[in-house]
């Protein structure tokens, strides 16, 4: 049979592959498997990536040992992290967890979920999974590599081609689709034709994923491909967007490519431990998506795709912030080079100081996306200008009403009457004060304050 342009052998053939190096922990693993008579391969990304020569740090295990024969050989070391589907975790002497799963074949799915069976051959797990450049196994004591659908081809060739049947594979679990647009973008792939059409006739059947597995697939794509624009390109070609987060099915191609001039996690291709650097990136590319989109609706979306609640405030914040700001802002860097600080400083106010530098930021990779398509943007000496002018002013000057050098009670103090008049001095006496911070001084504000009560008075 010919897969990908190169002939093999049914059933596959053993074969030495370039050096590859799983952590220590997994050859020990593999080594008590083997020794307890249980044939036993790396699978899965990790060996992938290791032919690409990509760090990846979660090496998985397939072998002929059954769950309960796992659990036996590594007492005290396993979690049961999928038992009914072959799965045991086993904890290395750092208590790092390896995924150890039984050699497994599908007898039922739904188009998400498999029953399965034991008691198979490597090559029949092997054709269980979605693409062949995942399809690979690598043995780590005798170092020999599995491949009977041709993977190495198509990683050498740059291709995501289904194992088998496309039709089947993305039928069998709608999540394929997706993921094979991710492996596209992520690598600079090209999709086979027949993955492609099944990719897209598949389209319409992903509203059986949960809206959890599309977050978790979506946050993927921000995470691993350093130009996620091109992921979401696909999506929207494939007719996924519109199914998955309809709200974003005419995006344009600024906004795509707004995520591709914005800085990536950088967790590493194998996902590294999340920190709050990595977060903060993947969620302004997240809000890179729906700026320019109402707020109401952004908030339907994100609920949809069940984010956090903490991750739909900041990023509602942002869009909301957008819409009172942004406009201004580039309308301001058009005139001219020099932008008032005391505009600058009203601009804070809308945005709030704690939103301010992800505007700026997000607004920049916007403008920068625009000037690489030839049309004409605030400049990117300029923006970056503004930008530490802003941040500066965000922590120096008083912007909000809790910098304010007067309070409610002082207010109050002086004989103002309590209630709704207060709020509105306060929000008056802001007013000035980022028009002229040097009026931030309390005598000068109790002054302002019985001045404006006069004149409402009068």
């Amino acid at each position: 049979m010919t897969v990908g342009g190169s002939e093999i052998v049914p059933g596959g053939g053993d074969s030495p592959p370039p050096a590859l190096h799983p952590p220590r922990a997994v050859l020990d693993i593999a080594q008590r498997l083997e020794a307890a008579g249980y044939e036993t391969w790396c699978v899965g990304g990790a060996v992938r990536d290791a032919l690409l020569g990509h760090l990846h740090s979660d090496w998985d295990l397939a072998t002929a040992a059954r769950p309960a024969d796992v659990i036996r050989l590594f007492p005290h070391r396993t979690v049961p992290v999928g038992v009914a589907h072959g799965t045991v975790g086993v904890l290395d002497r750092e208590r790092v967890m390896h995924e150890v799963t039984t050699f497994r074949r599908d007898v039922r799915t739904d188009g998400r979920h498999a029953d399965v069976e034991f008691g198979v051959s490597l090559d029949d797990d092997l054709a269980r999974r979605d693409f062949t450049i995942n399809a690979i196994a690598y043995s780590p004591t005798r170092q020999l590599m599995r491949d009977p659908f041709g993977g190495r081809v198509d990683l050498a060739r740059g291709i995501v081609r289904a194992v088998g049947r496309p039709a089947d594979r993305m039928r069998e679990d709608r999540l394929r689709a997706l993921r094979a647009l991710r492996f596209a973008s992520r690598f600079s792939f090209t999709i086979e034709a027949a993955t492609w059409e099944a990719i897209v006739a598949s389209a319409p059947y992903l509203t059986r994923l949960s809206p959890e597995r599309v977050r978790e697939e979506l946050t993927k794509t921000m995470d691993q491909v350093a130009r996620p624009g091109q992921a979401l390109a696909l999506w929207r070609a494939s007719g996924a967007l519109a199914t998955l987060v309809p709200v974003l099915a005419n995006i344009d191609a600024v906004a795509m490519a707004t995520l591709d001039c914005l800085p990536s996690p950088d967790r590493g291709s194998g996902g590294g431990r999340a920190d709050g650097r990595a977060d903060g990136r993947r969620l302004r590319r997240l809000a890179a998506l729906f700026v320019g989109y109402r707020a109401e609706e952004t908030r339907r979306a994100l609920r949809a795709l069940r984010c956090s609640n903490a991750e739909i405030s900041w990023i509602v914040g942002i869009v909301a912030a957008w819409a009172a700001v942004v406009p201004q802002m580039e309308a301001a860097l058009r005139s001219g080079p020099v932008v008032a600080e005391s505009l600058t400083r009203r601009w804070i106010a809308t945005a709030r100081r704690s939103t301010i530098r992800d505007l700026l930021r997000i607004a920049a990779a916007r403008w920068a996306a625009v000037r690489a398509m030839g049309a004409s943007a605030p400049g990117g000496a300029q923006v970056r200008a503004l930008y530490r002018r802003a941040v500066r002013s965000a922590y120096r000057d008083p912007v909000e009403l809790a910098d304010l050098a007067v309070d409610g009670d002082d207010l109050a103090g002086v004989g103002i009457a309590p209630g709704p008049l207060i709020g509105e001095i306060l929000r008056r006496l802001l007013d000035a004060v980022i028009d002229d911070p040097t009026l931030n001084v309390r005598d000068r504000l109790i002054a302002r304050a019985r001045e404006l009560v006069a004149g409402d008075e009068s």
